[in-house]
């Protein structure tokens, strides 16, 4: 197993401790500055493990496939937790994860008829911005300045989620055909 990959699985292995440190008084008030060190570090193999794995040609289907699984299940886990303490509206918890689900089935059903679908910009931005609002809602600081700021990053995130929807099926609305 190569590097980039053992850096996707070391993501997933974090998300348990991610969500223990962020929902659970594990480490009284230290811990949701645990869980944010943790999804910092989950978010950083993100961009470690593709950079590694473009620039020494260690491309593999398990990367193609466990890489953008991991970034979700990172994304999804924090973001339920969110919903869960009342820190975040369900209806953008589900928005984000149908986007998720509509965008997989776009992949299978593509990489079933042997097309590969890569990532679009949109999609990048999508992911920075709920990575930058997920770290920002684990912060919590409380003021005023800060609240607003969560707020105009919460709402760029939503409409990235589904400009980068509609891009994505617009650009890839062929894979639809593949399916008669």
């Amino acid at each position: 197993m190569n590097t980039p990959n053992k850096l996707t699985i070391a993501r997933v292995i974090m998300i348990p401790f991610f969500v223990a440190f962020l929902m659970y008084d594990i480490a009284g008030s230290a811990g949701k500055w645990v869980a944010l060190a943790i999804f910092i570090i989950a978010s950083l193999t993100d961009t470690l493990d593709g950079y590694l794995a473009r620039k020494y040609h260690l491309v593999t289907n398990f990367g193609k496939f466990m890489d953008p699984l991991a970034d979700k299940l990172l994304v999804c886990s924090a973001l339920i937790c969110f919903t869960a303490t009342g820190q975040l509206a369900a209806w953008i918890t589900i928005i984000i994860i149908a986007r998720e689900f509509i965008i997989s089935g776009f992949r299978l059903i593509a990489a079933d008829n042997g097309v590969v679908i890569a990532a679009s910009y949109w999609g990048k931005f999508k992911t920075v911005s709920q990575m930058i609002l997920i770290i920002l809602m684990i912060m919590d600081i409380q003021n005023s300045a800060f609240q607003m700021l969560i707020q105009v990053v919460l709402v760029i995130a939503v409409v990235l989620t589904v400009v980068s929807l509609i891009d994505y099926i617009i650009k890839n609305k062929s894979v639809l055909s593949m399916q008669d």
